[in-house]
């Protein structure tokens, strides 16, 4: 018999997607961006400066939409 709990962790993503916002795009098909947290990574891909983007396991994935940041504390 299949573990199906098994099945569905195979399902689920290994690394979380992030968002954040290049602030420099090298020539070599790679960019800086800086994560919403503060912190800076250099992946793979390409969007223009001061673009909203997704980032997933090193890589862009796509453009995020340019929407306020809300912090609740409860």
């Amino acid at each position: 018999m299949p573990n199906i709990w098994k099945q569905f962790q195979d399902l689920l993503p290994t690394q979380a997607t992030q968002i954040g916002t290049v602030i420099t795009a090298h020539t070599d098909g790679t960019a800086n961006v800086q994560l919403l947290g503060g912190g800076i990574l250099r992946v793979t891909g390409s969007a223009a400066e001061n673009t909203r983007v997704f980032v997933r396991e090193g890589r862009i994935t796509g453009e995020a939409p340019a929407l306020d940041q809300v912090e609740i504390e409860i």
